[in-house]
């Protein structure tokens, strides 16, 4: 693992590299834009209304503080899902950058992911992460009279579905669809240990900017060391 994430530090400069970082974190920030755009109209409105109502005069600033708090609140719990998903859009360039340094047999062998593939794999591992966290969330209460429980259990989960869209998004471009999912429990372990990597880099403030495209990146060797073991 530390050999893959050392490989992966030497090819994030590369130009095929970069490029996905710059597109994923573009994207990541326009639909946080676009979603606080949304939340401040619908704050204003539901202001605006409430003061309809009430028969007061509302100024706008307390959707304003809202719409910031709620922003702030979505950044630290959404991140993880909405950059992995960005990435995933555009993580065929990465793993196709990384293979034809490194694995220049497999490289030529393998299928281009289709833009639609990638977007939908992408959209469904957001998903996956906002579904399961909030059927998580009642466990993750629960855990908080311990006072690592709920840090232990999130990241637990969160590096279990980082292992498996991550993986996903190499596997695809060397087995049919259908046989990824067996692959998936083979390699259950390593896939576990490169989420755990992967989440906690994203815990750690500038580097989770780069955590994604790095995941991605880490992936690619774990697979094609994991088919020459």
């Amino acid at each position: 693992m530390l050999q893959a994430l050392s490989l992966s530090l030497g090819q994030l400069f590369d130009r095929p590299v970069l490029a996905v970082f710059a597109k994923s974190f573009l994207l990541t920030l326009l639909l946080f834009a676009a979603g606080g755009v949304g939340l401040w109209y619908a704050l204003h409105g539901l202001e605006a209304a409430v003061s309809g109502w009430t028969g007061s005069a509302g100024s706008g600033w307390l959707a304003d503080v809202a719409t910031v708090l709620v922003l702030v609140l979505a950044w630290w719990l959404l991140f993880r899902a909405i950059a992995i998903a960005a990435v995933g859009v555009f993580a065929d360039d990465v793993v196709a950058a990384v293979e034809a340094r490194h694995y220049p047999t497999s490289h030529a062998a393998a299928h281009d992911v289709p833009l639609a593939r990638s977007a939908a794999m992408g959209l469904g591992s957001a998903a996956r992460a906002v579904g399961v966290n909030l059927l998580m969330s009642p466990l993750y209460l629960v855990l908080l009279i311990t006072g690592v429980g709920t840090a232990a259990a999130f990241f637990l989960v969160n590096a279990w579905l980082l292992g498996r869209d991550l993986g996903d998004m190499v596997a695809v471009r060397h087995m049919p669809f259908a046989e990824v999912a067996d692959w998936r429990t083979r390699t259950r372990g390593r896939r576990f240990v490169l989420g755990a990597v992967v989440t906690a880099l994203l815990l750690i403030p500038f580097v989770n900017l780069a955590a994604p495209v790095l995941g991605a990146a880490m992936a690619t060797h774990l697979f094609h060391r994991g088919r020459r073991a």
